[in-house]
């Protein structure tokens, strides 16, 4: 509004806005907060629009807080509610949605405000709106302002009165992305204006409110984790929350890509693990100790939490016995990583609770089975050759790192021959050879050892692999062939989630590389590795159960098309010779200043079986090993 015109609209907030006198302004305020819910006129919804946008702006603002807005958007709340011919009138159908939102943006910094926000009866009116009295928009909004509030110890209390909240909180987290779907995504000519609207801010089209609704739809399921999360810190609540039919979920709900912050399945499930109540009801639930282990053995950015759940889990002498022979297997191929984010010794750790594990249970009812005892003693036996070689004469290190280069090579002859299972054995020997502290080496061997375990079609010794390999690369998770390796055998599972946060961390440390035969031309993805993202995308799709459920499924030559549509290319494939190689001149750990001394005195042996690389196999090039040509 142009400063010199006058306005039309006495009181208009706007106005009051621009006052000069402070003490006028916050009295002209206060009475707009008091008197807006009874009023009838058009142009509600500007105001509500503005003070959305200031609690955005300024959350930490105590002034309109002390003014009354909290009392104001719980009555504009009830209003919505009760008078459905108001809310149909004009713009009002926004004001719901924006005074939940306008409570959760001021309670999410400060609890003084949370307290604030209880008193003035914000709750009440809240729980109204999860129930979904409106719509899925406003209970995203609703969601995110109770979590808010059962985040601060002064407020929980108040909110965990209210039992509704968490039951409404789990069936939302179940079911949101179903809502979501079926409500919103699905049919284009059903959807509400105003949902789109408040989407898109009116800027968009299909395109952008589709993917913007699955936006929506993980940060609904996201908040939702979030609420339920803080009752699971109260181990009362327990119970109610740990039913089988919501645990299993868990690890498949990642939470909001969008949102970093937020716990996520995984996350919530640590939370759980926390108290002997919750690590009961974890280790009972069927395949959720399996999908910790693929969690942890992946390059999620939640991996140290399923890391944790499992070594709690070993450690509750209720629990080990039923977790310990899938745990295990999992544990010992990451027992070898010196650091994960802030968790620093994270393999000692795990090893000091294998080694309890084993002691603990070596006699009685629940004593290990001998495949389980064998992984761990191995694990140990590896520890003490450790220490073992630091008192080692560094020549008597040579000769060993010698030996074990000369049946590496003999290895890789084997593969390029085609004699896959020959090449793992050899690969297996040196791996004996090889001295502990050369983790350069050894990572090789892993990898080159999982691409043999690939070609044998046993993914899960591919994955341990692997898994080995980046656990002793520096930076962790950051050894390509190693992540593309992984990705295929989570692909050969059939888990996509894994195999695709894999096959993209192997395209970045692709792109990154200053390996001419690994970095990619610029803005060009290897095909082999675009297809398979492609297809884990599909496969992941935040849609695609409920897509399934309610017969979304088209043909991919429709133009509204989910995303989540098989195609015909999901035939498992390894990169060819001109897609992926390395000479094997990556840089060498610290502690491993003398092993290039040892690898030039056998060059020429090495150079002379690398000819032998490009046979075929069944008409087709040999996925290549490290120090391949």
């Amino acid at each position: 509004m142009d400063k010199t015109t006058d306005c039309p609209y006495p009181g208009c907030f706007f106005c009051v806005m621009k006052e000069g006198n402070p003490s006028k302004r916050r009295a002209s305020i206060l009475k707009f907060f008091r008197e807006l819910p009874s009023q009838d006129d058009n142009g509600q919804v500007l105001p509500i629009s503005g003070l959305w946008n200031t609690a955005m702006a300024h959350p930490n603002d105590p002034e309109f807080i002390e003014l009354g807005i909290f009392e104001c958007m719980a009555a504009l709340i009830w209003k919505g509610l009760k008078n459905r011919r108001w809310l149909s009138h004009d713009q009002n159908i926004y004001i719901p949605y924006y005074a939940a939102h306008i409570i959760g943006s001021y309670t999410m910094n400060m609890e003084e405000f949370a307290e604030r926000a209880v008193r003035a009866g914000v709750i009440p009116p809240l729980i109204e709106l999860l129930r979904g009295r409106l719509t899925w928009v406003e209970q995203r909004v609703a969601l995110r302002a109770l979590g808010h509030l059962a985040t601060y110890a002064s407020t929980f209390p108040t909110v965990a009165s209210h039992a509704e909240i968490l039951e409404l909180s789990i069936q939302l987290a179940m079911s949101s992305l179903e809502i979501v779907y079926s409500h919103f995504y699905q049919d284009i000519d059903r959807r509400l204006s105003y949902h789109c609207d408040l989407l898109t801010r009116g800027m968009g089209g299909v395109e952008m409110e589709s993917r913007k609704a699955e936006e929506w739809a993980s940060q609904l399921q996201c908040w939702a984790l979030q609420l339920i999360n803080c009752f699971a810190f109260k181990p009362e609540f327990l119970p109610a929350i740990c039913k089988p039919e919501f645990l299993v979920k868990l690890p498949g709900m990642w939470g909001g890509l969008v949102n970093e912050n937020s716990p996520a399945g995984i996350g919530l499930l640590r939370t759980i693990c926390h108290h002997k109540i919750g690590r009961g009801a974890v280790a009972s639930c069927p395949g959720i100790v399996e999908a910790l282990c693929n969690i942890a053995r992946s390059s999620d950015d939640w991996q140290y939490m399923a890391i944790d759940c499992l070594l709690w889990l070993l450690q509750d002498p209720n629990t080990s016995h039923k977790v310990v022979d899938e745990a295990v297997p999992a544990l010992v191929d990451l027992s070898e990583i010196t650091a994960l984010g802030d968790h620093k010794k994270l393999g000692d750790s795990i090893v000091n609770v294998l080694e309890e594990c084993i002691q603990s249970q070596a006699t009685g009812p629940n004593s290990l089975n001998s495949r389980t005892k064998e992984h761990i003693e191995d694990l140990l036996s590896s520890r003490q050759r450790l220490k073992w070689e630091k008192n080692m004469p560094k020549e008597d290190l040579h000769i060993k790192q010698a030996a074990s280069l000369v049946v590496k090579l003999e290895g890789n002859s084997l593969f390029s021959s085609g004699d896959i299972a020959g090449a793992a054995s050899k690969y297996s020997e040196a791996l004996q050879l090889c001295p502990m502290r050369s983790k350069r080496e050894r990572a090789v061997l892993y990898s080159n050892r999982a691409q043999c375990y690939l070609l044998l079609q046993q993914p899960l010794a591919a994955i341990s692999d692997a898994t080995r390999a980046l656990g002793l690369h520096t930076p962790l998770n950051r050894h390509a062939k190693s992540l593309w390796r992984r990705a295929q055998a989570y692909d050969m599972l059939g888990l996509a989630k894994e195999s695709l946060l894999d096959a993209i961390l192997f395209i970045n440390e692709c792109s990154q590389s200053n390996d001419p035969d690994l970095s990619l031309r610029p803005n060009k993805v290897p095909d082999y590795a675009e297809r398979l993202v492609k297809k884990q995308m599909r496969a992941a799709w935040l849609f695609r159960e409920a897509a399934t459920k309610h017969g979304g499924v088209r043909g991919e030559g429709d133009s509204h098309a989910i995303y989540g549509q098989e195609s015909d290319d999901s035939e498992w494939e390894t990169a060819s010779e001109s897609d992926i190689a390395d000479d094997g001149r990556d840089e060498m750990d610290e502690d491993d200043e003398n092993e290039n001394e040892w690898k030039n005195k056998d060059e020429r042996k090495e150079k002379a079986l690398k000819k032998d690389c490009t046979d075929i196999k069944r008409g087709k090039h040999l996925p290549l090993l490290e120090d391949e040509p």
